[in-house]
């Protein structure tokens, strides 16, 4: 069974803008996200998609593996199924470029879940919140999963809502999702295909479109979140956490 790790990586960012280059420590912060999904056991390839022709001279740089992809796509995963298109592959992973400190075997959890799991389309990570201040942060999401590890929801909101605490619950009662997906091929094509739901573009929330269509989403928890980098303020934070674990 094939299986591949995609980053989408633009170069445009809201809130830090040219930030999957900024290289502070040395590297690219793609190059360190890409050097840690190829340590995943399981990977077969990584790959990076981009739509700017900066990124791809960078990884061309470090030898990355990078395609070119339209510049009009409407979110990641419509650039990484016109990246994987054309190769052949069981498995795809969506791993953000601002991930440069993922564990490499978080890779090989949410990949596992639909090698083990014929009946999935798709599968993706959750751990433990660690403070009350985000489960009732908007910009983290919350999962609800049945017993069996399916996601029956996502949610921006705090979900589930405990009525007799008036409210959010205590901090253990809920389940953060972390931004890293596993698709089967043939299921992200037909995925990328179809229009945004309305649960989708009521949230925000693209993995909706999925549960809204009937497909099922597999999860697994793991021990804790990761730090991505959405800001500077974040990336500077990297930079001291890499340059002490060097000393």
């Amino acid at each position: 069974m094939k299986i591949i790790v995609v980053i989408p990586a633009r170069y445009g960012s809201s809130r830090f803008a040219g930030k999957v280059l900024a290289r502070e420590t040395g590297k690219y912060l793609v190059q360190h996200t890409y050097e840690r999904a190829l340590c995943a056991k399981s990977v077969d390839q990584a790959l990076i998609a981009t739509d700017d022709q900066r990124v791809k001279d960078a990884c061309a740089e470090f030898r990355g593996d990078c395609v070119m992809t339209s510049a009009a796509h409407q979110s990641g995963t419509d650039r990484i199924a016109e990246a994987v298109a054309d190769i052949e592959a069981d498995i795809i992973v969506n791993l953000q470029a601002d991930e440069p400190e993922i564990d490499p075997s978080y890779i090989d959890r949410v990949a596992g879940l639909l090698v083990g799991n014929s009946d999935a389309s798709m599968a993706t990570l959750l751990a433990p919140f660690e403070t009350a201040d985000d489960v009732s942060n908007p910009n983290i999401v919350k999962c609800i999963t049945d017993l069996t590890g399916r996601a029956i929801y996502f949610s921006r909101s705090v979900i589930p809502y405990d009525r007799n605490a008036g409210g959010a619950a205590e901090v253990g009662c809920y389940k953060r999702h972390l931004g890293i997906y596993a698709y089967r091929k043939d299921f992200l094509m037909e995925y990328t295909s179809l229009r945004p739901s309305f649960l989708e573009q009521c949230e925000k929330l693209e993995q909706l479109r999925a549960i809204e269509n009937g497909y099922t989403i597999l999860t697994d928890m793991v021990d804790k979140a990761w730090d991505g980098v959405d800001t500077e303020e974040q990336y500077q934070a990297f930079v001291r956490r890499l340059s002490g674990s060097l000393q």
